[in-house]
């Protein structure tokens, strides 16, 4: 057991829809494994992040539907903030970027890299719409890529090849609101100086060699060779403001989402330590010389967290290759791993809300158990390459693994102990089969931690099942039920460690399955709460209008260890730990699919 401080930062989702479950596969599901399983083993977590809610994308929507965009960001923040509720995502807190807090770190951050150089000014050509007048964010502005080719490539980023655009320099560039061609404009706008990170931020990335996941490492690598200047200000009402003299009262300049967005991380870190009742908490987690901190998110955001953000630490502390001095927050850390999973599919599609090719979160968890998603998105999510989320798929694997495997070692195990002996028996002497089997089932909190520990959650989640697998096995060879007349004492010893081995699979399982292994731990008469649910929460912020956060206390039982169970606690008949689908189902969603 350590106890060293981790800041995990799952993405910011952005307030403009409900979340689906390929979104929830990349930046969500995978942190909180990786934070419930930091805790069970002793170490201090932080785990922050909120809905990013400013730029060009909520504006326009919130124009479509005839509302401000504070309106449309306080509708999304709340249903993000119950879908993720509803995955039992343990956020310490999950807030949002239109708080007073987060305007001040922003601008704080800004300011210091002003100051030491790294942003400067440029009057650039900006787009605006002939038909409204209105200014045209980048992402707004879609065309031939004039690198790749690639037709559909946005007027910030070709998706197809990677690289950094500008929206003139696209082959027949259009409006993707309204399908017209832009007219370019002077417009002066504020600009990140990468090529001043190219140096240090070379040096910090090399360090991270064999470390991080290779897609990461080898993506981030080729950013490197040819970095920009990055515009970091947007022709726009909606968002923080630039705060230099001159700027800060202009209606008509904000800073660009993007760069508001990822310095949340830290803002959250702020706003929780404040609300903790000590405001100097969050340095523990950004400037200990224990601390880590590990981004999750899809690979469409690792520019964001392996490149841009490190390099706007480097330029607040003063590190970059013009020097300079640290802000006045201190010294931040920059990352210690950028982990980013593919893409999830569905039935061979891509996800897509506006062509109804999509099952959001909250539908999901009105027909099916929480635990067989999150099972789904450990054992057969995207984490080393795109992957296809099939309903065939995920009926197989609930009835085959969650309830044929897992929750009939559970049931028969708990069911045979409670009726014939009423309570956990003591052990009598081991056998050899025995002794080896207790030995392989504490051995795996090693093993599974230690793909945990790396975020290779395929692999964590693969060696627990076959421990459950051999459990099943040791139980059936044992065969308990054969020997209640003639060797009641052999058959109290098997199902002692039948029952330890259950609840050795309830502990390495909770990471991943944390509400069904709650369940196990009450069968077993753990006494209150085994793994940590969040709660939503109304709050205030002094000078500001109120709103919701998710949040939660889990410094609960949950432990990274074999730890032996009590004989003589009494056992009832256990209800069965998952529902088992019936086949319909898969016509049932894929007819479903089709009628939308």
């Amino acid at each position: 057991m350590s106890s060293r401080h981790i800041l995990t930062a799952p993405a910011w989702p952005y307030a403009n829809g409900p979340r689906h479950i390929g979104h929830v596969s990349g930046f969500a599901l995978p942190c909180d494994m990786f934070s419930r399983f930091q805790r069970m083993a002793g170490n201090k977590v932080l785990m922050v992040s909120g809905t990013d809610e400013h730029g060009t994308p909520i504006q326009v929507q919130a124009d479509k539907e005839g509302v401000t965009a504070r309106e449309l960001a306080d509708r999304y923040n709340k249903v993000i903030g119950q879908d993720l509720h509803g995955l039992g995502m343990s956020y310490d807190l999950f807030t949002r970027t239109t708080t007073r807090n987060h305007y001040a770190v922003v601008q704080e951050i800004f300011k210091g890299l002003h100051a030491n150089g790294y942003v400067f000014e440029k009057t650039t050509m900006g787009a605006i719409s002939p038909s409204t007048g209105r200014t045209l964010p980048d992402r707004y502005i879609e065309g031939t890529c004039p690198i790749c080719g690639y037709d559909g490539a946005r007027g910030d980023q070709c998706d197809n090849c990677g690289n950094q655009l500008d929206p003139i320099d696209l082959i027949n560039p259009r409006s993707r609101i309204n399908g017209e061609k832009p007219k370019f404009v002077e417009t002066e706008h504020f600009f990140l100086d990468l090529p001043a990170f190219s140096e240090t931020l070379g040096s910090w990335l090399q360090s991270k060699e064999g470390l991080w996941r290779p897609n990461v490492y080898k993506f981030t690598r080729n950013l490197l060779d040819d970095m920009q200047p990055r515009p970091i200000s947007r022709d726009l009402d909606w968002g923080v403001p630039v705060p230099l003299p001159g700027w800060v009262d202009r209606p008509d300049k904000r800073l660009y989402v993007w760069f508001d967005a990822v310095i949340g991380y830290l803002s959250a870190s702020v706003e929780w330590a404040g609300r903790s009742g000590d405001p100097d908490a969050w340095r523990a987690w950004w400037q200990s010389p224990d601390a880590q901190s590990y981004y999750f998110m899809g690979k469409d955001n690792i520019v964001f967290h392996s490149e841009i953000w490190p390099a706007m630490l480097l330029g607040y502390n003063g590190e970059g290759d013009k020097g300079g001095q640290v802000g006045s927050l201190g010294r931040l850390d920059l990352p210690s791993e950028v982990v980013s999973s593919e893409f999830l599919t569905m039935e061979g599609r891509k996800f897509s809300s506006s062509r109804q090719v999509v099952i959001y979160v909250r539908d999901f968890l009105e027909r099916y158990d929480v635990d067989a998603l999150r099972y789904y998105i450990a054992v057969a999510g995207p984490e080393n390459q795109d992957t296809d989320f099939t309903w065939s798929e995920f009926v197989r694997r609930n009835n085959d693994e969650l309830v044929a495997a897992w929750g009939n070692l559970v049931n028969r195990s708990i069911s045979f102990a409670a009726k014939n002996i009423g309570e956990i028996p003591a052990a009598g002497e081991l056998t050899e089969a025995d002794r080896t089997i207790l030995q392989r089932s504490r051995a795996a909190f090693d093993a599974v931690g230690a793909e945990l520990t790396r975020s290779r959650f395929k692999n964590a989640v693969g060696e627990t099942m076959r421990t459950v697998a051999e459990a099943n096995k040791y139980l059936s060879e044992q065969a308990p039920w054969k020997l209640r007349n003639e060797d009641p004492e052999r058959m109290k010893t098997i199902l002692h460690v039948a029952l330890q081995l259950v609840d050795d699979a309830k502990s390495l399982l909770t990471p991943f399955l944390p509400k069904s292994s709650d369940k196990v731990y009450a069968m077993l008469g753990g006494e209150g709460e085994w793994s940590g649910m969040p709660e939503l929460r109304d709050v205030e912020e002094d000078g500001g209008p109120g709103y919701q956060v998710l949040t939660g206390a889990y410094d609960t039982a949950a432990r990274w260890e074999s730890r032996p169970i009590r004989p003589g606690v009494p056992l009832a008949p256990p209800k069965p730990l998952f529902t088992k689908l019936d086949p319909s189902v898969v016509d049932e969603e894929l007819a479903r699919l089709e009628q939308s």
